[in-house]
């Protein structure tokens, strides 16, 4: 029961040693592709990649070659990385709550309101830099190509997703005499046109199904980080058992607040080894 501490943290590290080289080997792999949407994720995953796998290293060193000090580093890391997680969590649960689909009656679909959306979401989506990638993101994904082909009857009984919804066809709401928008419309009315390489691309209402898209996604990946927190919070608990075993075995001497230096003992240190030894034989 001693090192059973140790030998689960070394177990565990190993896996998680693992499980960062598919990690690093697909940031490489997408740091190649020319997809703008697989691209933006290429440094985090390399990033993340690399974090994992040199701290289940240290981790995994430390605990089966009983060495603190790269027990010290592993826990130390550790717990930057679970308070880095739990502030990406708690950011990203802030970030994207509520949202902005609206019922449109008499359709399977929804559409989206820019405004239902958090300011900070709002700004980044408005920035015309941020806005230009995004875009291209929604071109390269031909998602609008995928319903150029629907009838009326299609709208009416399919379903669309949110960047179909706000990107590919204007608001439901707008109306039409001879292709010239009617007065007093909502003001992406003006801006959808039926050239495939224009749509709705620069409407609120394709801004919109973007971040709808984006809550979604980070909403679940929100969800996981809790998982992998509380995985995180056991990890480091049984890394802190073990590191207090490795400090046991370096002075042979209980840890905490008896804690002694094998250079200099305390005074009472042979005393103590001599009782000790004196169980022994009795038991």
């Amino acid at each position: 029961m001693y090192r059973f501490s140790n030998t689960v943290i070394g177990y565990l590290n190993l896996l998680t040693l693992l499980a960062s080289i598919p990690i690093i080997g697909g940031g490489l792999w997408l740091a190649r592709s020319s997809e703008t949407c697989e691209s933006t994720l290429q440094v985090p995953l390399l990033v993340l990649g690399f974090v994992v796998l040199l701290v289940s290293l240290a981790g995994f060193v430390g605990a089966c070659f009983n060495l603190a000090w790269a027990l010290w580093l592993y826990l130390l890391a550790m717990l930057v990385l679970i308070g880095a997680l739990l502030g990406i969590t708690v950011f990203g649960f802030a970030v994207t709550g509520g949202g902005g689909a609206v019922e449109v009656p008499g359709r399977n679909y929804k559409e989206y309101r820019l405004e239902s959306y958090s300011g900070w979401l709002r700004r980044r989506i408005e920035e015309p830099k941020y806005w230009q990638t995004a875009r291209a993101c929604v071109v390269g994904s031909r998602a609008c190509e995928k319903i150029a082909s629907w009838t009326p009857l299609d709208y009416l009984q399919r379903s669309l997703t949110p960047i179909q919804s706000g990107c590919c066809k204007p608001p439901t709401s707008c109306t039409y005499d001879g292709g010239t928008t009617m007065a007093a419309q909502d003001e992406d009315c003006y801006r959808w046109n039926n050239a495939a390489s224009v749509l709705c691309y620069e409407c609120d209402s394709c801004k919109a199904g973007v971040l709808e898209q984006v809550r979604e996604d980070w909403h679940k990946l929100s969800v996981l980080n809790v998982v992998i927190l509380i995985f995180l919070i056991g990890i480091y608990s049984i890394g802190c058992c073990a590191f207090r075993n490795s400090r046991r075995s370096e002075t042979d001497y209980p840890y905490g607040e008896n804690r002694m230096s094998k250079i200099r003992p305390r005074w009472d240190y042979y005393w103590w080894r001599w009782l000790r030894d004196q169980r022994e034989q009795l038991y």
